[in-house]
C-alpha cells in the first residue's frame, strides 16, 4: 500500500473554535504545523465563500488569539503561535487606513501654517521701517531697577547693627539672648529622626554613616538606605560632610561647657556685661553661619573646583546650584566679602525703614535680630520669617517701603 510521505510525518491535528465579529462560529481542524496564513485562507473560504478571488481579501484580515489577545503573524506555523487544541480564534477585518489627502486639502493646511506662523526678523524690521526710532539706554535702564533680594542683604546687614546697639542698652539683655542661644540649641536643622536612624542602625548601618546618609536625603530613611549601599566601599564614607569640619561639633560643645559653667554674677559690672553680651552674639552668629547644601557641593567640586570656591559659590547664589556653577565660571561677581557690606546708613531708603514704628519696634524684640542673623546666611529661610507673627509685620514694612521708594 502506497502511503503519502506527508502523512506519514504530519503533525498533531488542533480543533480550533473560530468565530467572526457578526457572530458566524464553527470548528477547524488544521495541523500544528499549519501557517497562520493557510488557517485564515480556511477561515475565510468557509464563511465568505469566493473571497479568495481578490488575493488582498487576505491581507485585509487578521486572527486573534481570544484568551491572549494576541494578533497571529502570518508567517509563523500555529505550533509557533502556541496555539493550543479548543483555542477560540476571532476572524477580524482590518481597520482600512485613512485616505491620503487630496493636493488642494495640503494647499490649504499649509496656506493655514503659514498664515499662523510667527513673524521672522525680516518682516518685523520691513514692517517696522517707518516708525521713528527712539534711543533708549538700555545699560541705565537694566541698573535702576535694583533687585530686592540683593538690597535686602545689604539692609538687613545695617539693621542688624543697630538692633545690636539697641539691645545692648537693655538690662535684661544678657537673659534675653541666653534664652535665645538655648532656643538655636534645639534647632530642628540640626536634628536627626530618631526614628530614621534607629531604623538604620537596626539594618546595621554604623550611626555616623546614618546621620550623614539621613542629612544627604532629607531625612528619607528609604534614600538613605540606597545611598549607604551605593557607597559601602566608598573610601570616603566617613568623610564629614562637605561645609562642616569635625571640630565644628568640639567648638560647639566648649562654646556650650564654658556658657553652663560661667553662671551669672550679680555684682558684674557693665563692661562685663557688655563682654558677656558681644560673646553670645557672636555663639548665635556662629550657630547660624550658612550651611551649603551638601548635594550641591558635591556636584560641583566633582566638576573639578575647589571646596572652598564651591561653598563661596553657594553662599552668593542662596544654594542654587546652577546659579552657583554660572558664578564659577563668570567673573564671580558679586564675591563673598561684598555679601557683608550693608546699606548707606544715610540713604533715604535706609532712614525711612528706621522711622518706621513697627521696624523700630521689631528691632528690640531679640528675635528680630534672630531672624536678621538667619536670612542673612540662609535666604531660603525668608518665608519662615515673614510667616512668623512676630517677626513677620518688620519683614512686611520693610519690603513695603523699599517698593514705594523705588518706584519714586
Amino acid at each position: 500500500m502506497f502511503v503519502q510521505e506527508e502523512k506519514i510525518f504530519a503533525g498533531k491535528v488542533l480543533r480550533l473554535h473560530v468565530c467572526t465579529m457578526e457572530g458566524a462560529e464553527w470548528l477547524e481542524e488544521v495541523p500544528e504545523d499549519t501557517t497562520v496564513e493557510k488557517l485564515k485562507e480556511r477561515c475565510l473560504k468557509h464563511c465568505v465563500p469566493g473571497s479568495l478571488e481578490d488575493p488582498k481579501t487576505v491581507t485585509h484580515h487578521k486572527l486573534i488569539h481570544a484568551t491572549s489577545e494576541k494578533v497571529l503573524t502570518d508567517t509563523k506555523t500555529v505550533l509557533e503561535e502556541n496555539i493550543q487544541d479548543r483555542d477560540v480564534l476571532l476572524l477580524v477585518k482590518k481597520r482600512a487606513p485613512p485616505p491620503l489627502p487630496k493636493m488642494a486639502d495640503v494647499s490649504a493646511e499649509e496656506k493655514r501654517k503659514q498664515e499662523q506662523k510667527a513673524p521672522d526678523k525680516d518682516a518685523i524690521l520691513k514692517a517696522t521701517a517707518n516708525l521713528p526710532s527712539r534711543n533708549v539706554d538700555r545699560t541705565v535702564a537694566h541698573h535702576n531697577m535694583r533687585d530686592f533680594q540683593t538690597e535686602l542683604r545689604k539692609i538687613l546687614v545695617s539693621l542688624i547693627e543697630v538692633a545690636q546697639k539697641l539691645l545692648a542698652l537693655n538690662p535684661d539683655a544678657v537673659e534675653l539672648f541666653k534664652k535665645a542661644n538655648a532656643m538655636l540649641d534645639e534647632d530642628e536643622e540640626d536634628r536627626v529622626d530618631e526614628i530614621a536612624l534607629r531604623q538604620l542602625t537596626e539594618m546595621g548601618f554604623p550611626e555616623s554613616r546614618a546621620v550623614k546618609a539621613l542629612r544627604l536625603n532629607h531625612m528619607s530613611v528609604t534614600q538613605a538606605m540606597e545611598w549607604l549601599i551605593e557607597h559601602a566601599d566608598d573610601p570616603a564614607v566617613d568623610a564629614p560632610l562637605p561645609g562642616q569640619t569635625p571640630s565644628e561639633a568640639t567648638a560647639e560643645a566648649g562654646a556650650s561647657s564654658a556658657e553652663a559653667t560661667a553662671g551669672p554674677s550679680s555684682e558684674a559690672g557693665g563692661e562685663e556685661a557688655k563682654d558677656e553680651l558681644t560673646e553670645i552674639f557672636k555663639k548665635i552668629r556662629r550657630k547660624r553661619e550658612f550651611r551649603p547644601d551638601p548635594r550641591a557641593v558635591i556636584a560641583l567640586m566633582e566638576m573639578g573646583f575647589d571646596e572652598k570656591e564651591v561653598v563661596d559659590a553657594l553662599r552668593v547664589n542662596n544654594n542654587q546650584q546652577n546659579a552657583a556653577c554660572e558664578w564659577l565660571l563668570g567673573d564671580r561677581k558679586p564675591s563673598p566679602e561684598d555679601l557683608d557690606k550693608g546699606i548707606d546708613t544715610n540713604s533715604p531708603l535706609f532712614q525711612a525703614i528706621l522711622e518706621n514704628p513697627v521696624v523700630q519696634l521689631g528691632l528690640t524684640n531679640p528675635k528680630t535680630l534672630l531672624a536678621f542673623e538667619d536670612m542673612l546666611e540662609n535666604p531660603l529661610n525668608s518665608t519662615q520669617w515673614m510667616n512668623d507673627p512676630e517677626t513677620g509685620p518688620v519683614m512686611l514694612q520693610i519690603s513695603r517701603i523699599f517698593q514705594t521708594l523705588n518706584r519714586t
